[in-house]
């Protein structure tokens, strides 16, 4: 028996190259990426990395994205490297450029830690995801949205800023989801119980065996 594409396949559709297993192409030590998350681009799956921006490794911040995520095409994150100061009277980031104007170097630079994509996450077309937002277990961010603050397990978020639009299910639901968490299950396990999980049975998925 099978038990879907391996997760260390770099294509998981036969024929279809514009999608990947996301944890397979990326390179940079601060993005990690659980098994099965997906991304699809629509000229080359390799730009993924170009859309996670100003993330500079001096800074530390990390891209964490969870595990059966849907990411499509130009989904951008703006880390914290791209931060200035707002405290100052300034927006100009003066001390970078050295060269005298380094005096001004101040002990810590914005940083909103790191941007954490739960599990089961869809991210839609386009969307911009700011530093340190965190993307609850089953959320929606719709296509174009711009992201600045964190998103409730099981919502769904649109606009610029991105605001919710509603839950995809009731809070009771939602708990019994979250207690469930059939993202860690055995991939075995997953298969056995894919129409429950495909479904919205919530008495057949608490059953899966």
């Amino acid at each position: 028996m099978t038990y879907g594409p391996a997760p260390d396949t770099r294509h998981p559709i036969t024929g279809q190259t514009r999608l990947v297993y996301l944890k397979n192409i990326v390179t940079r030590p601060n993005i990690v990426v659980g098994d099965y998350s997906y991304y699809d681009d629509f000229e080359n799956p390799d730009n993924f990395e170009r859309n996670v921006l100003y993330h500079f490794d001096f800074i530390g911040d990390r891209l964490i994205i969870g595990k059966f995520c849907s990411i499509a095409s130009d989904v951008k994150f703006i880390m914290n490297g791209g931060n200035h100061r707002t405290d100052w009277f300034t927006n100009y980031p003066f001390p970078v450029f050295g060269q005298g104007w380094e005096v001004a170097m101040p002990t810590e630079w914005p940083n909103k830690g790191d941007t954490v994509i739960g599990h089961d996450v869809w991210l839609g077309y386009g969307a911009t995801l700011m530093p340190g937002v965190h993307i609850g277990d089953g959320a929606i961010v719709a296509a174009q949205a711009v992201v600045t603050k964190s998103v409730q397990p099981y919502c769904v978020v649109g606009g610029n800023p991105a605001r919710e639009i509603r839950q995809r299910f009731d809070d009771a639901t939602i708990q019994a989801l979250l207690a469930v968490q059939w993202w860690h299950w055995d991939i075995a396990k997953i298969t056995r119980n894919l129409k429950a999980i495909c479904g919205n049975d919530l008495a057949a998925l608490q059953r899966a065996d």
